[in-house]
């Protein structure tokens, strides 16, 4: 599979001066393992559920505490977590997990989305990257190669781990952009954020639509911008509260090999650089007001693309 996305790549990246190999690679602590039942990075399993497969993200500190609120027991064990999938449908097995914050999908849930006409020239002219981690710091990156200035916001209160965790991606995502360090927890500091975002073109988030209007920022407010929202399900509607990564995303969009019946990982945490790329290219085709873009669809759109 990773030899047929890397060929309908070569078409989407035309003129971005990034190879497929570049677009999907990230350097990891200790490095990456082969992905399988198990994600190359190691924090996400595939679990059969009575009825189905579910993809279950323990990428934080946090989420391994939340497993015994899942499970109903004590044990923190991914052999809790599959006991407890097993005797649970995929469905309710997930509900229960997202309404405790841990990522995780169904594994095909999620309907694909169209995706955008490669090769488009139309990059604003100023973007503001607020995102963190891959997906969005990615498609900033891709904006600023078609030849926008892009001002990235670090932020001091919550420090984007990708620096220190993937220095070579990072560099290559982030590298081309102006940098400004703000403390967003500080009138001062989200004052001077509303500064920067009067005098833009774009903005790039990865948070949750809640979360963002907790500092006040809300597309509404800002009717000259472009606001491209990433994020896993969906930045409004029904999927607006769910927490998601590349892996489950792929996962959610049926981005996945099999083995026998059983679904398996493919790739590093695909959806995110799948997510990056296609946001990008729906800018620079135009698109502009609220760019609501999730990365299980989109992983649901390649899936069906390489079917």
């Amino acid at each position: 599979m990773i030899a047929r996305l890397r060929a309908l790549l070569e078409s989407r990246l035309v003129g971005l001066g990034l190879s497929p190999a570049d677009l999907l690679a990230r350097d990891a602590p200790g490095g990456l393992a082969p992905p399988g039942a198990v994600s190359a990075n190691g924090a996400c399993r595939m679990i059969a559920a009575r009825d189905g497969w579910i993809a279950l993200n323990l990428a934080r500190a946090d989420d391994v505490d939340l497993v015994p609120a899942l499970t109903g027991t004590s044990d923190t064990s991914w052999r809790a977590v599959e006991q407890a999938a097993y005797a649970s449908t995929a469905q309710s097995f997930c509900h229960r997990a997202a309404e405790l914050q841990l990522p995780v999908a169904v594994v095909g849930e999620a309907a694909p989305r169209p995706l955008a006409p490669p090769g488009g020239t139309a990059a604003p002219a100023r973007v503001v990257d607020l995102s963190a981690l891959w997906a969005g710091p990615l498609c900033a990156g891709l904006l600023a190669r078609a030849g926008a200035h892009v001002l990235r916001i670090d932020s001091l209160g919550r420090p984007d781990p990708t620096a220190a965790g993937s220095p070579l991606l990072d560099a290559r995502i982030n590298g081309g952009k102006a940098r400004l360090a703000l403390d967003l927890r500080t009138p001062t500091g989200r004052a001077a954020l509303l500064d920067q975002l009067a005098q833009a073109d774009a903005v790039v988030t990865s948070g949750r639509a809640a979360a963002l209007a907790r500092l006040g920022l809300v597309p509404d407010r800002f009717p000259h911008l472009t606001w491209v929202a990433i994020t896993a399900h969906g930045f409004t509607g029904p999927g607006a509260d769910r927490v998601g990564f590349g892996d489950d995303c792929a996962a959610a969009g049926g981005l996945v090999a099999y083995e026998g019946t059983a679904p398996r990982f493919v790739g590093d945490a695909l959806a995110d650089p799948l997510t990056g790329l296609e946001v990008a290219l729906a800018v620079l085709s135009g698109q502009r007001g609220l760019i609501d873009m999730a990365m299980a669809p989109v992983a649901a759109a390649y899936a069906r693309a390489l079917a």
